[in-house]
């Protein structure tokens, strides 16, 4: 608003002026302004004196003020609203909020920051760390290849690259490239009384067995017999095929007991192949102790069923089969890279094969 040339005392002087006898247009000669001015100012300032108009100057200035402290704390009101749905936990959040503040309603950064009681300094820091492209560019790599596997086991093969880092920062960086695995939803199962499982002292004493179904891309079904040494976690085998009866599964363990040796123990669950005649005959020609599993409780044959779990997410969920052929092709090289590449959490971070290796010279040694 343009200011007048005169003060309020000023214009009350000209009035006085006019009302003792001066006439209006020699009054307007003398301050050198118009009659329409003349006017104006005997209209807002006429019957007042000096005190009552700096007393009136006094309550405008006051009033403009409130204005302006009510108009900024509607405003104030506005931005708390338009935020308070948002989590503002991270440094990265709130500056977020306070850039979108500045943005929206038109407030300095002060002041954004002092509404949100953010530190204007964390608001203005630009971080001055590497970006960290060829670790970022590798763990993608080890990410696209192995799809199922999280930031513990990234962290492992990225070592075995000669990449060392802190878990934390891979961590940090597996957030930022948005590579968490989802986790599948299961069916859920009844809750019971979870005992430990002994484990056993030395390689190819204890093996657990048992069946994984899955289906080709055509809806035809078929099932995997899948054998697992306790002591070593190693694969021993990953048999696939549209049927697998009692007198195949006696077949595969003569097989697999020609190449490694008998088991002291085989553990499995109650199914029909494993009760079957052919299964019980084959017991008592071998001399090996079968043990069954309590009905119902798939825990006490733990080993087989967590590799179950592994195998289910790494390759039965991550390949459409569309026939035997590729099926046997395809479980048989994920059961190497198992044996040989992957790392095992329960060994740590060695392979099953590593693991047995390293038994068998230590047993050498012993």
């Amino acid at each position: 608003m343009k200011r007048s040339r005169f003060s309020d005392e000023q214009i009350i002087g000209m009035i006085k002026e006019q009302e003792a006898g001066t006439p209006t247009a020699q009054v307007c000669r003398k301050y050198g302004i118009s009659s329409a001015s003349f006017y104006k100012y005997k209209a807002k300032f006429g019957g007042l004196e000096v005190s009552d108009a700096r007393r009136l100057k006094a309550l405008e200035e006051e009033n403009a003020k409130l204005k302006k402290l009510l108009a900024e704390t509607m405003l104030d009101n506005a931005i708390l609203k338009d935020v308070a749905g948002k989590k503002m936990v991270t440094p990265d959040a709130r500056r977020d909020a306070v850039v979108r503040v500045c943005q929206v309603y038109a407030v300095s950064q002060r002041r954004a920051c002092a509404v949100l009681c953010v530190d204007r300094s964390s608001v203005r820091y630009r971080r001055k760390r590497p970006d960290d492209a060829h670790i970022r560019e590798a763990m993608k790599q080890v990410a696209s290849e192995r799809r199922r596997f999280g930031y513990r086991r990234i962290h492992v093969m990225l070592e075995r690259q000669g990449i060392i880092m802190n878990l934390k920062k891979l961590r940090r960086l597996y957030q930022e490239e948005k590579l968490t695995v989802r986790k599948r939803g299961g069916r859920k199962r009844a809750l019971g009384t979870r005992r430990p499982i002994a484990l056993p002292s030395r390689a190819n004493e204890r093996w657990s067995l048992d069946f994984i179904s899955d289906a080709f891309t055509d809806g035809r079904r078929f099932r995997v017999l899948a054998v697992v040494d306790d002591f070593t976690r190693e694969c021993l085998a990953l048999v696939p095929d549209t049927s697998l009866s009692g007198l195949r599964l006696a077949r595969e363990l003569d097989y697999l007991i020609s190449q490694l040796g008998k088991p002291r123990t085989i553990v499995s669950d109650n199914g029909t192949e494993m009760t079957s005649h052919a299964i019980l005959k084959w017991c008592q020609e071998t001399g090996i102790e079968w043990h069954y599993i309590a009905p119902g409780k798939p825990m006490q044959n733990g080993f087989v069923e967590s590799f179950n779990g592994s195998f289910r997410d790494e390759c039965l969920n991550e390949t459409l089969f569309s026939s035997l052929a590729q099926a046997r092709t395809e479980i048989k090289a994920w059961k190497d890279d198992y044996n040989k590449n992957r790392p095992h959490s329960s060994l740590g971070n060695a392979t099953p094969n590593e693991f047995a290796i390293k038994m068998a010279l230590e047993k050498r040694a012993a």
